[in-house]
């Protein structure tokens, strides 16, 4: 049972390591004693699941989540239950594999209008013989 993301890309669970620590916050004695904050790490770089274009944007998209050995980093700490931790960690970590699967839109340089260009040229002659009356003769 992996994660899906998509129809193509799906992660398998052996590409997914968890690991749990005691979180701050809430919780009274309760975060003294139990391990419910949950740092899920994603080995993106080795996963054969994701394309090489999609490790890419991920890779920018991550920042600071991503590791020097090629590994997203999810650290969720939000609520007092594992569970719903681990359940937000996967949720974000989907989340941002999908972003990561949308290409960019290219940009095509654009030319200004003709209107727009003599608009503009007309705008600063107008400055220029307004600053020209202000001169001494």
């Amino acid at each position: 049972m992996g994660l899906r993301i998509t129809d193509q890309i799906e992660i398998a669970d052996w590409e997914l390591t968890e690991s749990f620590t005691r979180a701050s916050g809430p919780g009274g004695q309760n975060v003294n004693k139990v391990s419910t904050a949950v740092e899920l790490r994603f080995e993106a770089e080795r996963s054969p699941h994701l394309p090489g274009p999609v490790k890419t944007r991920l890779r920018r998209l991550a920042g600071r989540r991503w590791t020097n050995d090629g590994a997203v980093v999810i650290f969720v700490q939000d609520t007092r239950s594992q569970a719903r931790n681990r359940e937000i960690a996967r949720e974000r970590l989907a989340e941002l594999i999908t972003k990561s699967t949308e290409t960019p839109k290219t940009r095509r340089p654009t030319r200004p209008t003709r209107g727009s260009v003599e608009r503009r040229i007309k705008a600063k002659k107008v400055r220029g013989e307004v600053k020209a009356l202000r001169r001494p003769i």
